[in-house]
């Protein structure tokens, strides 16, 4: 009989070549340390990484990528330097983006070239203050280039008080 449980390492292991994978060589180690637990699938795969209480990431049944909670998102922004998956807003929606609301396309005003549509990426300000996360609905030039539509599907926000905090 073969066993469909991995060993936490191995878990560690996989889902940090993912992050690899999807965000560049170093993101694995920086978004999930080694206190990491996992939440398995009746199949037996990886679908959610904890740190405590916290979800830090899912990983996606269609494609085995990753989606990121706002503590990942965090880590990730510290990690990659700019722009390197981020969507910078205008500071007056700001607040709102940070809530939870969709980035329209109209209010971005910086965008990392590289971004593709279905992207995970980081929702910032223009000083690079983490408001969100989500997918991205355009690539990055088609984000600067329109006026109308929603630019990034946020996912997670960090909340407006974030912004009491200054």
């Amino acid at each position: 009989m073969v066993s469909t449980e991995y060993s936490n390492d191995s878990s560690l292991r996989r889902i940090r070549t993912i992050a690899d994978f999807q965000f560049g060589a170093g993101a694995g180690v920086a978004i999930f340390p080694d206190e990491c637990t996992f939440q398995f699938s009746t199949t037996g795969r990886i679908r959610q990484v904890r740190l405590g209480k916290e979800r830090l990431a899912t990983v996606r049944a269609q494609d085995g990528r990753l989606t990121l909670g706002i503590t990942a998102a965090a880590l990730l922004c510290a990690h990659l330097a700019p722009p390197a998956y981020r969507v910078a807003v205008q500071e007056d929606v700001a607040p709102f983006v940070a809530d939870g609301k969709n980035a329209m396309a109209k209010h971005v005003v910086a965008a990392d070239e590289g971004i593709r549509a279905g992207d995970e990426v980081l929702v910032v300000t223009g000083d690079d203050v983490l408001l969100a996360t989500g997918a991205a609905l355009l690539s990055g030039r088609e984000m600067l280039a329109f006026n109308y539509g929603v630019a990034v599907k946020v996912r997670q926000g960090r909340g407006s008080e974030c912004f009491q905090e200054k």
